[in-house]
């Protein structure tokens, strides 16, 4: 159980008997003595000090003074209003189809697509509109085909997979003379991503493209630099599945080095959004950073993992625009409480223990707390408090009771700690599931889908009608949940087994299968691949804007943890990639 997201303000009692009129709380953190284990008789991951303190934090978000700060800010401002209405002006004007798509495409791969959202959506929906004019209009160009393709199912318009038809010969085989396309045999394996179940056409173009495209990258024949770069950024990771700032970080620096291929007014543009989002995201970081050191809990609790900074950077990925940042709020205090329970489940609590938090939290009773020892005291009051605070804050700013709503979320709280206690008993009775039980119980233990239940409470979008009409998580939160748990085991199984703990995915299958690990790291990889196709499936078919956005997020939760665990833990171990990745995303911003 390395991490896990989960949504701190939505902890409430199914009968809020302890906050009845939902004001800030201001419960003491007083604790008495409770016998157990003394801490050198129980386990420890050895988890390595935090490289961020809050002094570190504070000096690296430090502003200017409020007026200066101001001054700087109002000409730059004035300056993204006019890029921005020319870029509007640009989108507008008449143009070849193709042109319009890559314009479309650079505006998402330079992430400022959210400023013209309704523009990009009135501009593909037209183009939906006329499917068959235009694949005839494309003849032969397999990027146009394949661009309108991915640009469509990114966006939440159906297209068939049948569009490729007329690129395969009579054996129904993609035909050889694509290979010397490279621009266009990028852009089909971009849009093979986007496959959904059975649909075996992208499933071949997936395994065409990259045969191929990694011929030309081990040959003398792709001699462009910036072409060679292109194909290798793809082959490492398709962009479906990458992280969206860490992209639109590369994208603008590829951009920087081939001007004359974009819009200059679109590239400063990008640049200049990306630098006020960092702003923003420092003020963030410095405000939480704040509130983790004066609650204390990292000294009160050694033994866990104190990641305040990465647990914010997890939801710059989840939701990354200007009008989620208390979504993002409370979600970095939500990843560090979950992060220390984990640590609690994982490693450092007595299994008499553990039953008794459990027990706990599913009655939700402040009054109760004298059961619990002494550091799972000061670990519920500390998350009780911001619960009851975060709650209060949410009814503020939306000028409606949430109260309906956040108590749907209290039982997937409850699921989540006895998801945990499933895989601590596991581990203390020296069992091994089977694979699809591992599987069963891990989706909810990842805590993904409590997640989701904070971003439709905390969406800009979530009026209380919508919020009415939300009865339960969309289908799409079960294959995000499963990958993020993938992504999770690829990286930290073996160190987690090292230092004791559950079976993971991939010592699951090989228990059950009776395989070597590298076999079993080749068929959870597979799996990944297949949660990936429902993913795409379930994004299909969104009807209302709050559905669309919690579908985003479920989605940025499988790319983030992919980012996360892509080069070995990069939450647990702060010491590496992960470092220069959080100063290259909220500390450096970019040189215009």
């Amino acid at each position: 159980m390395s991490l896990y997201l989960h949504a701190a303000p939505l902890l409430h009692s199914p009968s809020v008997r302890q906050l009845p009129a939902l004001r800030p709380s201001t419960t003491t953190l007083t604790c008495r003595a409770a016998a157990g284990p003394s801490p050198e008789s129980r386990r420890s991951a050895n988890y390595q000090p935090s490289l961020w303190t809050d002094d570190h934090i504070q000096a690296l978000t430090a502003n200017s003074p409020a007026v200066e700060e101001q001054q700087q800010q109002q000409p730059q401002r004035s300056r993204m209003r006019l890029l921005k209405e020319r870029i509007r002006k640009v989108m507008w004007e008449e143009k070849e189809v193709e042109e319009q798509l890559r314009l479309i495409d650079q505006l998402q791969q330079l992430g400022v697509a959210y400023h013209f959202r309704k523009d990009i959506a009135d501009s593909l929906t037209a183009l939906h509109a006329s499917l068959e004019d235009l694949s005839w209009k494309f003849g032969d160009s397999l990027h146009a085909s394949a661009l309108l393709f991915r640009l469509l199912r990114q966006n939440n318009l159906s297209i068939s997979q049948d569009i490729f038809d007329k690129f395969r010969d009579e054996r129904g085989h993609f035909t050889e003379c694509l290979k010397s396309d490279v621009e266009g045999m990028l852009a089909l394996y971009e849009a093979s991503y986007f496959a959904k179940e059975e649909e075996e056409v992208l499933h071949e173009a997936t395994e065409f493209t990259i045969e191929h495209l990694k011929g030309l990258l081990e040959s003398s024949r792709l001699v462009d630099g910036m072409v060679r770069e292109k194909v290798g950024h793809a082959l490492e990771l398709p962009l479906n599945w990458r992280m969206e700032r860490w992209h639109t970080k590369w994208f603008i620096g590829v951009c920087q080095r081939e001007a004359m291929s974009i819009n200059p007014n679109l590239l400063e543009f990008a640049i200049l959004d990306f630098n006020a989002l960092q702003s923003i995201y420092k003020k963030e970081l410095g405000a939480v950073s704040r509130w983790w050191t004066e609650l204390g809990l990292a000294e009160k609790l050694p033994f866990s993992r104190d990641r305040l900074a990465e647990s914010y950077l997890w939801t710059v990925g989840w939701a990354f625009e200007p009008q989620y940042w208390s979504f993002r709020e409370a979600q970095t205090k939500g990843v560090c409480f979950v992060t220390m329970i984990d640590d609690v489940y994982d490693v450092y609590g007595t299994l008499d223990e553990l039953q008794l938090f459990t027990h706990l939290i599913d009655r939700w009773d402040v009054n109760a707390i004298d059961e619990l020892p002494d550091y799972m005291k000061i670990l519920f009051l500390a998350i009780f408090n911001t619960v009851n605070d975060a709650a209060y804050e949410i009814m503020k700013h939306k000028g409606f009771n949430v109260l309906p709503y956040l108590k749907r979320a209290v039982s997937k709280w409850v699921d989540l700690c006895k998801a945990y206690l499933v895989e601590a008993k596991w581990y203390h009775s020296g069992y091994t599931p089977t694979l699809d039980e591992y599987l069963d119980n891990a989706w909810m233990s990842i805590s993904v889908h409590v997640t989701l239940t904070s971003a439709y409470c905390m969406a800009e979008e979530s009026t209380q009608r919508e919020l009415s009409g939300f009865s339960y998580y969309p289908a799409i939160a079960k294959p995000s949940c499963t990958l993020a748990r993938l992504y999770d085991d690829i990286a930290t199984s073996s160190a987690e087994i090292e230092r004791g703990d559950v079976p993971k995915s991939i010592q699951c299958c090989m228990h059950e299968r009776g395989v070597s690990e590298a076999v079993a790291r080749r068929q959870i990889k597979e799996l990944i691949k297949a949660n990936w196709r429902c993913i795409n499936r379930d994004y299909d078919a969104t009807t209302t804007s709050l559905e669309g956005h919690l579908k985003r997020v479920a989605i940025n939760v499988a790319r983030t943890f992919q980012f996360f665990y892509q080069h070995g833990d990069g939450y647990g171990e702060d010491h590496g990639e992960t470092k220069n990745q959080l100063m290259s995303l909220l500390m450096n911003p970019i040189v215009v």
